[in-house]
């Protein structure tokens, strides 16, 4: 099958487009918002008072998760990776900042005795990979304090 590769933008569209895409409530969030609730875990959302406001907070058990977006967050997966052609400098200057943002973080979190979990967008095609990921961390007594839990 022949792609055809998408028209160039205006910088104008461009701008719309980067402008709609949304920080809280995003499809990647709400699946595991939806899998956390439905394994009967209950939680806060964005607490501002967290370092990173983290997106899922679960206040007796002193844990968190943040839900990052690939391109967003620097993953090192082939959408992650994946730069813009376009004002390359610009994007790689501002992942590079959220990757910096998002470890002071997370080690801000472990320094006041939180456990987290980074789940990646692109790790979330799986149902049964997301029960079993917050399952793991959210049943195990101590905070776990890395990505992979």
């Amino acid at each position: 099958m022949n792609r055809n590769p998408a028209p160039p933008q205006t910088p104008e569209a461009r701008s719309a487009v980067m402008r709609a895409v949304k920080g809280r409530n995003t499809k990647p969030e709400m699946l595991v918002r939806r899998a956390a609730h439905a394994l009967g875990y209950r939680f806060r959302l964005h607490r501002k008072d967290l370092p990173g406001s983290p997106d899922l907070v679960f206040p007796a058990r002193r844990k968190v998760i943040f839900v990052h977006g690939c391109f967003w967050h620097g993953h090192d997966c082939a959408r992650g990776s994946r730069m813009p052609k376009t004002n390359a400098e610009y994007w790689r200057a501002k992942i590079d900042r959220n990757r910096a943002r998002d470890v002071r973080a997370l080690d801000d979190l472990a320094a006041q005795g939180w456990g987290f979990l980074v789940l990646w967008e692109c790790e979330l095609r799986d149902a049964g990979a997301i029960d079993r990921a917050l399952r793991d961390f959210l049943d195990q007594g101590a905070g776990c304090g890395s990505s992979t839990c």
